[in-house]
């Protein structure tokens, strides 16, 4: 499925050597994951937690979904969640928005809804905060990613999860308020991006 063809302009720059070797390391049981069910013809769940589902698991899900469709494989669905729920930060809209996704907000308030779509005819992302446990997610037969530390340390156990993989970025929120704010949430987005990039090239159908 075609992507949006400025994602598409954006894939295209990703440089996969500048992954490390011990980054590969961390992404591997997530590309083995992902090849044991594609092997078996099983659907692929796949549930990015961090702490405030604001940032990290956010960009991970969004970017996952839209590689998925990149590279055709049809039976991967993915999620996101935290240990607790506040709101997706607009920041990560307004910087996935530059790349080329197409978002609209379906509600406002204090944890907005957001459709984020990065192609003409396949479902939207919907992006909102929401805890790891929320109904929206999937409740077992699924891959639990930890994205940041702190949700890996205080979340030992994901109920119903077949596999916990972490894998930790850096947060943006540091900057949040500085002069390099819209810069370094470029380069954590860039960093996931090219990540789930990496995995789903990894993966033979």
């Amino acid at each position: 499925m075609p992507l949006f063809p400025t994602i598409s302009d954006a894939i295209s720059s990703f440089k996969i050597d500048s992954i490390s070797e011990e980054r590969k390391e961390t992404l591997q049981p997530l590309i083995g994951y992902i090849q044991e069910k594609v092997n078996m013809d099983k659907p692929v769940r796949i549930n990015f937690i961090c702490t405030h589902n604001s940032r990290r698991s956010h960009l991970s899900q969004i970017w996952m979904q839209a590689m998925a469709s990149y590279f055709g494989l049809k039976n991967v669905t993915c999620y996101s969640g935290g240990t607790e729920s506040t709101a997706l930060f607009p920041m990560v809209a307004e910087t996935l928005r530059k790349t080329g996704f197409q978002i609209d907000k379906i509600t406002e308030g204090d944890n907005p809804v957001y459709s984020i779509k990065f192609t003409d005819n396949e479902h939207p992302v919907i992006g909102f905060s929401k805890r790891l446990d929320c109904d929206f997610n999937p409740k077992s037969e699924f891959a639990a990613i930890m994205t940041c530390s702190q949700a890996d340390e205080g979340c030992p156990f994901v109920p119903g999860a077949e596999k916990r993989i972490p894998i930790t970025f850096e947060d943006p929120k540091a900057f949040d308020g500085t002069p390099q704010q819209a810069e370094k949430y470029e380069e954590r987005c860039t960093q996931v991006a090219t990540e789930m990039f990496y995995v789903l090239s990894q993966i033979k159908k």
